[in-house]
């Protein structure tokens, strides 16, 4: 099978798997925000930071490696899972000692029960990041489908009977465990691959020579894409938190759905085409023009029809964290072009300039929240819209030298993207401003100002003929 034709069937494969799994949690999300209070959520987000902290050093960057690696073999493989699991016992055995200081930190006394079993995933994951590694090299998304939409069900249908119970927080802890446990005895089942007993030091050493500064990058990357979680837990009431937390999750379902999924597929596509600079930079291109056109008119639709969305939804008491998902969906927007710039320097081998530009743009970042927090949480999520458009200029910089594909040539490419998207978000707010007074108004607002602003965009795409369209078309005509 050809790169393109892999590719994109890699694509297909992993957008189904980022539907069904998204579709499985946006139903269970919905009963759980129904029945469980925001504080509920708020307790769990205050872990975020440091979930993330553990899976990047436990991952340590090395299975970026092995998927950039053309020649891994059963040594390389077997070395990384003994290295992984190691490493998964000892991040868990310190989340265990540092328990009782972190909910004094927040002064939440029922958070160090909670840390010791939600965490038991870091002991749980290197389990299967191997396998699932595998199967992302060979771009085996059908398989990963099979294995992760069950797990999120069944883990989900737990959380739910857990919920009606009346187990409040523990509903989440227990999803989440039930899930995670699932996927790595899922992924043992499915795949034919079984570690050896085998630690080959050079391996290592190359795996981790590469890996290390990614894993520095990506601790630094976790605790500050996390950081406001901390932040608001610290100085905000736990519902604040809560309805941030919320907010933060219901953005990332098309985030997720659209620029994880070619993620996914571009990372170890890019790797196969790595030394042919000219082939990177119209790959990269056509990926970052055609993620935008999906992700765009669903992030600016959703922000403009949030109050029904979230009336509907997640019911009225979750009304306060509109005005957040509203300032979310711009950095939403952001995400994939950060993802893709960054996957430039990791295949072109540039570990150490990757761990550089996020040490920049995270000395930044603390910046941005000193000065801001004074002033409220309204001007800590405004800090990181602005935050996220520096980066990007940061980015785009210095993968753009690689490539022959700077800065302005890719804001060239994606600002009319963003301008037809300004305008069908314009159309749909204006009929919802037309239309205040009817049965089922929420419905109304919801359906009728979604379908209209889509028609909106794209028929403005269609008529101006613009280049992610007829890319589409190509696809799909298989021309």
């Amino acid at each position: 099978m050809s790169l393109k034709a892999k590719t994109i069937t890699g694509f297909f494969w992993s957008l189904l798997q980022q539907f069904g799994v998204q579709a499985s949690s946006i139903i269970v999300t919905i009963f759980l925000a129904r029945i469980l209070e925001p504080s509920d959520f708020g307790l769990i987000g205050m872990l975020a930071v440091f979930m993330a902290l553990g899976n990047s050093l436990i991952d340590a960057g090395m299975t970026s490696s092995l998927i950039r690696t053309k020649d891994a073999d059963h040594r390389d493989y077997s070395t990384v899972f003994f290295i992984n699991l190691f490493v998964g016992i000892i991040v868990y055995a310190i989340m265990v000692a540092c328990s009782g200081f972190i909910s004094q930190f927040f002064n939440q006394p029922d958070l160090e029960q909670i840390i010791k079993i939600y965490c038991l995933t870091f002991v749980i994951y290197p389990f299967s990041a191997v396998q699932r590694t595998r199967l992302v090299k060979m771009m085996d998304f059908k398989t990963e489908m099979k294995i992760t939409i069950p797990s999120t069900l069944l883990g989900g249908l737990l959380g739910l009977i857990m919920a009606f119970q009346g187990y409040g927080v523990w509903s989440l802890v227990g999803m989440n465990l039930v899930q995670n446990l699932l996927l790595s005895i899922q992924f043992w089942i499915y795949s034919s691959w079984r570690p050896s007993f085998l630690l080959d030091w050079d391996r290592f050493k190359k795996h981790f020579d590469f890996g290390a500064k990614l894993t520095l990058a990506g601790i630094i990357n976790s605790v500050f894409s996390n950081i406001y979680h901390l932040v608001i837990g610290k100085y905000f009431p736990l519902a604040q938190l809560g309805y941030y937390t919320k907010a933060d999750s219901l953005k990332q379902i098309p985030v997720k759905n659209i620029s994880t999924t070619l993620s996914k597929v571009t990372f170890p596509m890019f790797s196969e085409i790595q030394d042919d600079d000219d082939r990177l930079k119209i790959a990269y291109k056509r990926i970052m023009q055609q993620v935008l056109f999906w992700l765009t008119p669903v992030m600016v639709l959703s922000a403009v029809l949030a109050e029904p969305l979230f009336r509907i939804v997640l019911t009225e008491k979750w009304i306060p964290a509109v005005p957040y998902f509203q300032i979310l969906c711009f950095i939403g927007l952001m995400f994939p072009i950060h993802s893709y710039n960054l996957n430039i320097l990791k295949v072109k081998g540039r570990s150490d300039l990757y761990l550089k530009l996020e040490i920049i743009k995270k000395s930044l970042t603390v910046i941005g929240i000193m000065v801001a927090l004074p002033f409220g949480i309204f001007a800590l999520l405004w800090t990181q819209v602005l935050l996220n458009i520096v980066a990007f200029g940061i980015n785009s910089f210095y993968s753009g030298k690689f490539i022959d594909y700077n800065v302005s040539k890719q804001i060239r490419d994606i600002l009319p993207i963003f301008f037809v998207g300004a305008i069908s978000a314009l159309g749909s707010w204006l009929l919802k401003g037309w239309v205040q007074s009817a049965p089922l108004l929420d419905w109304i607002h919801l359906i009728g100002g979604g379908v209209f602003g889509m028609a909106i965009y794209f028929i403005i795409m269609w008529g101006a003929k613009s280049e992610p369209f007829l890319d589409f078309r190509r696809i799909i005509l298989k021309k």
